[in-house]
């Protein structure tokens, strides 16, 4: 099978029989999808060697491999190879699992081995579970990949200590290393790597470098004629070309569609009529615009003519609309589907009624504990969509936080988003780390450390605590001189009505240490209504926290004494 021609291009064969045994339990194969799935998720090749101690060892590895090529792809684009690859695996061997139980009342109902193979952009990707083999061809080295998970009781006597089916809970080996074209990957069963030389792999390949079924059946034979007394599977995977291209090919890709004209109210763009202009920056310009089809009114937002030539700024004006397609969620802008063709750049989305974050707590400088509350869950709803697709939002602050009409919160801007699979593809272009906006940003950031969900759930913390209070937990300017002596300013120093455990929940929001704060946005929530003892310090507070007019008056008083001290004395010497 060879790939159709593409960014990432690979040819792979595959072999598999029953050898000395009365039927074949192994299985394996490969797919290599269409674009853009070929780049955000890769191609995938997988090997499959039922139990033979099992009862029902060849339908469980053709449910393996069947099942992870059809459902790798089904993962969303946004997710990274080892979380889709784990999750699919994990949901695999449930299904093993309770199948066994169910069919043939016992553990070992539905067992296999399995070796993935996953290539996006420049890596590999490799998920193992058993005895099976991946080994690497380069530089004529045969290199072995996996470790086999056996267990040896003796002389030649051994039992597998891992598979997929044994037990609810599976461990699963995960690796990734850089790939180069050219490079050679090998899927063997133990029917075939357990009766065949290192060596004979080589030279067998060697022998065939460009009829790959042929050297599959080659290795095959030649471990039958060793003496295998098992199922002999045989899979290789060649790459022939990784995505490679140069900054103009990738810029003239980009630039597919032109910047659009100045636009005026009455102008028409591809059936929408500009309506009035909400909102310039020197970065993007937003319109609300008139659906002439549809009579729906939607925001139009158009780049910025200054950079029409920057193609780092178009790949991020596209990224925007790329997490806008991908996030579903009614705490989150809907980026609206174009049905019409887009004869220049620009995306479309629902146009909210309201008013920014910002703007109601101008409105509303000292609000109601419920209602910080009840806007504080609708925005971690609308982060956990963003979580839920390991995407992590980085920029989350009052000014991208729309309330509508309705008292509805909704996240609208998406530039900064980091997609945990999208940074696995590889670009001539450097992607330059956004870090937010000064007082929102996480600590990590300005250390030069990656982010996590924990970095929204620190911009979340602030944004709750300055609704609360009108103040900063660190203050204005946090910067990089300030890392090392971030102090937290107790909310009740700004508002005294604030209860200790509101102001502990807080604190642990916006904790400087990511390993410290929520793991979760929904505990932040929880403990921001549900008194949690653990937050609240039982040491007695210092008096300038607990009464700062008395502890003022306390030094004043102090200081007094002194000075009459000092004049005393003078006028004594």
């Amino acid at each position: 099978m060879t790939a159709a021609r593409g960014e990432l291009q690979i040819t792979a064969a595959h072999w598999s029989e029953a050898g000395a045994k009365p039927g074949n339990e192994d299985a394996c194969g490969a797919v290599v999808p269409p674009e853009p799935l070929r780049t955000t998720k890769g191609v995938a090749a997988v090997i499959a060697d039922g139990v033979s101690g099992s009862e029902a060892g060849k339908e469980a590895s053709e449910a393996c491999v069947q099942g992870f090529l059809s459902d790798y792809l089904s993962t969303p684009e946004s997710w990274s190879v080892k979380t889709s690859g784990e999750k699919v695996l994990t949901a695999l061997n449930r299904w093993l699992h309770g199948q066994g139980h169910q069919l043939y009342g016992t553990p070992r109902g539905m067992v296999t081995t399995l070796s993935v193979l996953v290539i996006k952009s420049s890596c590999a990707h490799l998920f193992h579970i058993g005895d099976t083999r991946i080994y690497r061809l380069r530089d004529h080295n045969l290199e072995r990949l996996t470790r086999d998970h056996r267990t040896w009781v003796g002389g030649d006597k051994h039992y597998l200590s891992r598979a997929m089916g044994i037990e609810l809970h599976v461990d699963i080996d995960y690796r990734t290393l850089p790939v180069e074209q050219g490079d050679i990957f090998l899927l063997t069963t133990d029917g075939v790597h357990d009766f065949i030389t290192t060596e004979e792999l080589l030279q067998s390949i060697r022998r065939y470098p460009e009829d790959l079924q042929r050297a599959c059946t080659d290795i095959v034979s030649i471990a039958l004629k060793n003496g295998s007394d098992d199922n002999l599977s045989c899979q290789i995977v060649r790459v022939d070309r990784l995505p490679g291209e140069d900054q103009d090919a990738f810029y003239q890709k980009l630039t597919e569609l032109p910047f659009p004209p100045p636009l005026e109210p009455g102008m028409k763009l591809d059936g929408y009529r500009i309506l009035r202009q909400l909102h310039a920056s020197k970065r993007t310009e937003l319109y609300l615009a008139l659906d002439e089809e549809t009579g729906e009114q939607v925001v139009l937002k158009a780049p910025s003519v200054n950079y029409s030539d920057d193609p780092a700024f178009i790949e991020l004006f596209l990224h925007e609309e790329w997490v806008g397609k991908r996030i579903h969620s009614p705490h989150v802008l809907k980026v609206v589907e174009q049905k019409r063709p887009r004869r220049f750049l620009y995306y479309l989305t629902e146009h909210v009624e309201g008013q920014t974050l910002r703007q109601w707590m101008r409105d509303h400088p000292r609000p109601a504990l419920s209602e910080v509350r009840d806007i504080v869950e609708q925005i971690a709803q609308g982060l956990r969509a963003f979580h839920r697709m390991e995407m992590i939002h980085q920029d989350l602050k009052p000014e991208n936080i729309m309330i509508d009409r309705y008292g509805t919160a909704k996240i609208i801007d998406f530039g900064s988003t980091k997609i945990a699979g999208i940074e696995e593809i590889a670009t001539p272009i450097e992607r330059t780390g956004l870090l937010g906006t000064v007082n929102y940003t996480a600590p990590e950031y300005l250390r030069g450390e990656r982010g996590s969900n924990r970095s929204d759930i620190f911009s979340l913390g602030v944004i709750a605590y300055e609704m609360l209070t009108g103040g900063l937990p660190y203050g204005e300017g946090m910067n990089q001189r300030k890392l090392n002596r971030l102090d937290y300013t107790p909310a009740t120093r700004f508002n005294p009505e604030i209860a200790p455990w509101v102001d502990g929940a807080l604190k642990k929001a916006v904790d400087p240490e990511p390993a410290r704060r929520y793991t979760k946005l929904s505990e932040f929530v929880y403990d921001l209504s549900h008194p949690n003892p653990a937050l609240v310090s039982t040491a007695p507070k210092p008096l300038l926290e607990r009464n700062p007019v008395a502890f003022w008056k306390g030094v004043a008083v102090i200081l007094l004494l002194v000075n009459i001290a000092l004049i005393v004395y003078i006028a004594n010497f």
